[in-house]
């Protein structure tokens, strides 16, 4: 899908690898690395993208705890990276929306959070990267542990549900995906914001400012 939006674009992909530590070093130096694999990859990897690529695009997620070793690590090489648990345009618009929402309910009180992702059978992990990020926003703005849910089946692309249960109403986001395309747009999008960017950066801050 990547590849796809490349090619719309006219923009090469100089390659693809299962192992990136055999990718062509020369041609690293002048290219953007699209990471969208998984922790244990990510980890193994980090210091190969940084030391060798001109810039990284990070999907991947489950390295949190690593965070401040992995971005001291690309400042210290002078790479920029720019991460995000989801590169949707939607998402990330959806992600703002939620902020904003759940800053509103936590100061007026009365309401409970949950949230519920559904995925594909073949996503491997569970709850998804989104839902995490989602928690994490909704939990630092009402001061309380979110239920989290989540769904596994057939080939639904992405589908995150927000809900905030009061006593007298009920209030529920929702973003669905239609395809993984919108994913790799946003992916795309990153890639060519690296062009004018150095340190490393969170995809949310970097579109809202283009955005706003």
């Amino acid at each position: 899908m990547v590849e796809k939006i490349l090619s719309a674009k006219n923009i090469e992909c100089a390659g693809k690898s299962e192992n990136i530590q055999e990718f062509d070093k020369a041609v690293a130096k002048e290219s953007v690395c699209i990471d969208f694999t998984v922790p244990e990859a990510f980890r193994a990897n980090y210091r190969f993208l940084a030391e060798n690529f001109k810039a990284v695009v990070v999907g991947t997620t489950g390295w949190g705890d690593i965070k401040d070793e992995v971005v001291s690590y690309f400042e210290k090489c002078g790479t920029p990276m720019i991460y995000a648990s989801n590169f949707s345009v939607g998402v990330n618009v959806f992600f703002a929306v939620t902020d904003y929402i759940s800053s509103m309910l936590g100061k007026a009180g009365g309401y409970s959070p949950y949230i519920l992702e559904m995925h594909h059978c073949h996503k491997l992990d569970a709850p998804s990267g989104t839902a995490k990020s989602l928690e994490a926003i909704v939990d630092a703005n009402m001061g309380v542990k979110s239920d989290v849910e989540a769904v596994r089946c057939g080939e639904i692309p992405g589908i995150h549900t927000v809900g905030f249960e009061g006593n007298v109403d009920r209030i529920t986001l929702k973003h669905e995906a239609f395809s993984r395309e919108g994913f790799a747009e946003g992916a795309v999008r990153a890639a060519l914001m690296t062009e004018r960017l150095t340190g490393v950066h969170e995809f949310k801050e970097l579109l809202f400012a283009d955005l706003l």
